[in-house]
């Protein structure tokens, strides 16, 4: 006959198996905490993946408040071409032929007519087949489209549409992401490439990275020159020549500022500071022949991209998370900001869902808007919707 087992023994028994529960849980604690981040903290050291510092003058966690202010201007815009026109990045105006131009992510050039009196929308045409991504694009003074396409270069498209290949390179060095583009009146170009490291698909790396790649440069069409005016550029984009062609201004989308180039005059070849301490990250700038820019901002100033772009080690961080897993980009309040010739905020146009604005261009009392991911214009009425006097 068996003995029943004494309560020391059970207690003994049972000390065991809790005591090898824990063991198991410590080993799992180990397999499924501590040795991602050990690896995570060296794969960190290890990196070459190596974020910069920004320029401490272009860092605050002050919000940047604007008197003139419409922040409700999604319910009030009306969508042209939705559907037709997928990533409209930049817009040109051909005020002539009454043609909004636009680039697409699909490599095509399209336009859409506008009647002169009310601003709305005819047919949307395929026009030319760039091929790659289209950015920037301008009209020169003899009308043939100038496009900064993003791998290959600076492109033209003749009034026949015929494609040509004007510049990829300069001082030796290929474009990596040919951006913003705008012409003189004696047919100069002004153009960026805004990372020489990174191309289009991994901009965001040049961003986080925090380093200046960026270039703007001219191309001289008269004898094929191309020259690098000014280097050391925070991810170089948008680009406008001034009323009198007397400089170039260009925007430096992570520092949310804008500089200015001088073509002419006793500062000829030096670069001031146009406008800073923008309320959101700059790309595209257009001149509207009225005494203002009009410059399109991805996104607002937050939160989130203050501390990503104060401390290099998040912006790492998030390089490295990048290649397992999809990184949300948390961008809100974009929209289109008004500046005057002496780089004064004179209006703010945003939307709390609103991310990705690229450009924005004025046409009579309307405000074209394009964007790097939608498939559509936006227009905004602006007598209807100016923006809205505050305290600040």
């Amino acid at each position: 006959m068996t003995e029943p087992k004494s309560e020391t023994h059970l207690s003994t028994t049972t000390t065991t198996a809790t005591n090898n529960k824990g063991i198991m849980k410590s080993s799992w604690f180990l397999f499924l905490i501590v040795i991602p981040v050990l690896f995570a903290v060296i794969l960190y050291q290890v990196d070459e993946f190596d974020a910069g510092s920004l320029p401490k003058s272009t860092l605050s966690w002050i919000p940047v408040k604007v008197s003139k202010h419409n922040d409700h201007i999604l319910e009030a815009s009306h969508k042209i071409g939705d559907g037709h026109l997928p990533g409209p990045e930049d817009l040109a105006y051909d005020s002539e032929a009454g043609f909004i131009y636009t680039g697409c992510n699909d490599g095509w050039i399209r336009r859409l007519k506008l009647t002169t009196d009310s601003g709305s929308d005819l047919k949307v045409e395929d026009w030319v087949y760039i091929g790659g991504r289209p950015l920037g694009i301008a009209f020169g003074p003899d009308k043939q489209l100038i496009v900064a396409e993003s791998g290959k270069g600076l492109m033209k498209v003749t009034k026949e549409g015929k494609v040509e290949l004007l510049t990829d390179e300069a001082e030796g060095l290929k474009f990596r992401l040919t951006d913003g583009v705008d012409v003189a009146d004696d047919g100069v170009i002004y153009f960026t490439d805004a990372s020489s490291k990174y191309s289009l698909d991994d901009h965001m790396l040049d961003v986080l990275e925090g380093r200046p790649y960026g270039r703007l440069m001219s191309f001289d069409a008269e004898n094929s020159a191309t020259k690098v005016l000014a280097r050391d550029l925070y991810f170089a984009n948008g680009v406008a020549v001034s009323p009198e062609n007397d400089f170039v201004v260009f925007c430096e989308t992570p520092l949310r500022s804008c500089g200015k180039y001088f073509i002419k005059g006793e500062k000829m070849g030096s670069v001031d500071v146009f406008v800073d301490n923008l309320p959101g990250y700059p790309d595209n700038i257009r001149y509207d022949g009225e005494g203002q820019y009009w410059i399109g901002l991805a996104s607002g100033k937050t939160f989130f991209w203050d501390a990503m772009l104060r401390y290099p080690f998040i912006r790492k961080t998030t390089a490295l998370l990048s290649r397992f897993v999809n990184v949300p980009h948390i961008l809100k309040d974009g929209g289109v900001v008004a500046v005057n010739l002496n780089g004064e905020i004179a209006g703010l146009y945003t939307d709390a869902g609103l991310a990705f604005v690229t450009v924005g261009i004025k046409i009579g009392d309307q405000l074209y808007y394009g964007s790097l991911v939608q498939t559509f214009i936006s227009r905004l009425d602006l007598t209807k919707h100016a923006p809205v006097e505050r305290d600040i």
